[in-house]
C-alpha cells in the first residue's frame, strides 16, 4: 500500500486483510496525521518515500519491498468485505503459480441494498519473481505484457466518494511544465481530468488528440468518446454529442452507457421508436466487465427501463410502458416516481382492480 493522511480509513482497510495476507507492507509519503502510528499496529513494514508527483514510482518502491510469492496491493480507501475475504481465502489457498496476474472486480460505489453499481476491473494479484511494473504518473497500472493472466471471483470495495481531478491536473500540468511528453493514455487522462472540472474546450481538443493517436487500447478509445460526447453535451453541440457516440462503435461494440446516451438524443427529439431501439440495446449489451473500463450497470438495467416506459406512453402503449415500469421496480423497489407510474397504470388498465 502506498498512503498519506489516512488515519480515517486505514483500519478498516487493514481489519480486513491481516487474518489472510503474510505480511503488510505500508509505504508513507508524507502523512501529517495518525496513519504511520495506526499503521505499527499491524506491521512492522513502514517505510518512508518521498514524494514525487508520480504514483508509479510509489507503488514500485512499494513492491520492491515485498518478500512473499505474491504481491496483492490496496488502496486505505479499499476494503474486502466479510464473503471476499472468505474468497481471498480459497483462492490462496488454490491458486496455481502458473497464474502469474489476477484480476479482480473493483466496486465502486454500491446501490441502496448493497448490490455493486460502478465496477472495474484491475491486476490486483501478481507474481513477485515476474518483476512487474506500475506506468503513468497518474491513473498507473501494472504492465502485465507477456504475463499469464486468469481472473478470480473475489472484489474489492472501494468507500471514498468524491474527485481527484484537480490534484490529478496538477501533477499532468506539472509534468508537460518539465518537458514531458503528452501521449498515449496520459493524454486521455488529461482530457478527462479537463472535462471533470469542467474547462470543456480544452478537454475537447486533448479527447480528439487522444482519438487520433495511433495504437490506442481499444477500450480506452470508448471511454474517449463517452467523455468527448459529454463534453458536447455541455457546450451546447447537440448533433457532435450524437456523431461522437456513434464513433465509438468504430472501436468496440456498443456499451450500455453509449446506447442510453444515444437513446437519448433521438428521445430528445420525439424521435421515440428510435430511442425505443437504443435503450433495448442498452439492456442486451454484455455483462462481461473490460478491464480498466468503469461500468454504471444503472445503464443496462434500470435507467433504460425508465426511458424505455416514458416512451412507450408517449406512443400510446401504455401496456409495453407499464410493464417497464415494473421491471425498473425490480432494481428500485421504494422509487417513488416508479410507485407512482405504478398506480397511474393500474388506475389506467386495470381499473376494476
Amino acid at each position: 500500500m502506498i498512503v498519506k493522511d489516512e488515519e480515517k480509513f486505514l483500519p478498516e482497510c487493514l481489519d480486513s486483510v491481516c487474518g489472510i495476507v503474510d505480511e503488510i507492507i505500508i509505504v508513507d509519503t508524507g502523512s501529517r496525521d495518525r496513519t504511520k502510528e495506526i499503521a505499527q499496529k499491524y506491521t512492522s513494514k513502514i517505510y518512508d518515500f518521498s514524494w514525487c508527483d508520480d504514483f508509479s514510482a510509489a507503488r514500485n518502491y512499494s513492491f520492491e519491498q515485498a518478500t512473499q510469492e505474491y504481491i496483492m496491493w490496496l488502496d486505505a480507501d479499499d476494503i474486502l468485505l466479510p464473503e471476499d475475504q472468505e474468497k481471498l481465502k480459497k483462492l490462496k489457498e488454490s491458486l496455481s503459480p502458473k497464474r502469474e496476474v489476477v484480476m479482480m472486480d473493483y466496486c465502486l460505489s454500491f446501490d441502496s441494498a448493497g448490490i455493486p453499481l460502478v465496477l472495474s476491473r484491475r491486476h490486483r494479484l501478481v507474481r513477485r519473481d515476474k518483476k512487474l511494473k506500475w506506468v503513468g504518473i497518474v491513473h498507473e497500472y501494472i504492465d502485465v505484457a507477456g504475463a499469464e493472466v486468469c481472473f478470480a471471483n473475489v472484489a474489492v470495495a472501494h468507500r471514498r466518494q468524491g474527485s481527484h481531478a484537480e490534484r490529478n491536473l496538477r501533477i499532468i500540468e506539472q509534468w508537460i511544465a518539465s518537458g514531458g511528453r503528452l501521449e498515449g493514455r496520459l493524454l486521455l487522462h488529461y482530457g478527462s481530468e479537463l472535462a471533470d472540472i469542467s474547462r470543456l474546450e480544452e478537454a475537447a481538443v486533448q479527447l480528439n488528440r487522444f482519438l487520433l493517436q495511433p495504437g490506442n487500447a481499444l477500450s480506452d478509445c470508448v471511454l474517449a468518446c463517452i467523455k468527448l460526447a459529454d463534453c458536447c453535451e455541455k457546450l451546447g453541440l447537440k448533433e457532435k454529442k450524437l456523431e461522437t457516440l456513434l464513433r465509438s462503435f468504430q472501436y468496440d461494440t456498443p456499451q450500455s452507457e453509449v446506447c442510453c446516451a444515444i437513446g437519448g438524443c433521438f428521445e430528445e427529439r420525439g424521435q421515440w421508436e428510435t430511442a425505443i431501439y437504443w435503450y433495448r440495446q442498452a439492456l442486451q449489451t454484455a455483462e462481461e466487465l473490460v478491464l480498466g473500463f468503469m461500468e454504471n450497470r444503472s445503464f443496462r438495467t434500470w435507467l433504460p427501463h425508465c426511458r424505455l416506459c416514458i416512451c412507450y406512453a408517449k406512443l400510446g402503449n401504455l401496456e409495453k410502458a407499464d410493464w417497464h415500469n415494473e421491471q425498473a421496480l425490480r432494481y428500485l423497489p421504494q422509487d417513488p416516481q416508479l410507485l407512482a407510474n405504478r398506480s397511474k397504470f393500474n388506475n389506467l388498465l386495470r381499473p376494476e382492480a
